[in-house]
């Protein structure tokens, strides 16, 4: 297998598991915001912040891939491509597993909102802590591809 595949399916994976995890975790905080909903469609701007939060991840492993596409043309050996598969792993790992267990977070976050509304403020750091881990593996995947 060449250096080019293997980045081509480092970027390929990085992509399908920050998509996946966000798929999923959309999965379940959508479940719960229509079950507040179909109670309270007033809640809606509330619920919907922590609806989406999962989809930040899918966003991050698609910016992950345009930046390590422009790499590729300079992938001649294994050894580069490797390095770019390796660069992509923090990310491709934290960015899977960090968007389900954001959305059983934001889940939770939905369900506190059902019954006080006023607190929406004060759980949306809850999730966000954990987008703090998912931005972290970002920007380690971007200090690895310098390095490629």
């Amino acid at each position: 297998m060449t250096g080019y595949v293997i980045a081509i399916i480092g970027i390929a994976l990085c992509v399908f598991a920050c998509g996946c995890g966000s798929a999923i975790g959309l999965y379940k905080t959508g479940q719960a915001g229509a079950g507040v909903l179909a109670e309270n469609p007033k809640k809606f701007s509330k619920v919907l912040v922590f609806v989406v939060l999962p989809a930040t991840n899918g966003i991050y492993g698609f910016v992950m891939a345009i930046l390590a596409q422009s790499y590729l043309p300079s992938i001649t050996t294994v050894d580069q491509g490797l390095s770019l598969f390796f660069a992509l792993l923090p990310l491709t790992i934290v960015g899977f597993v960090a968007a389900i267990y954001q959305a059983k977070c934001s889940v939770a976050s939905i369900y506190a909102i059902a019954k006080d509304e006023t607190l929406s403020g004060k759980l949306l750091l809850f999730p966000a802590m954990i987008e703090t881990y998912t931005i972290l593996a970002l920007v380690v995947s971007i200090l690895l591809l310098a390095v490629v």
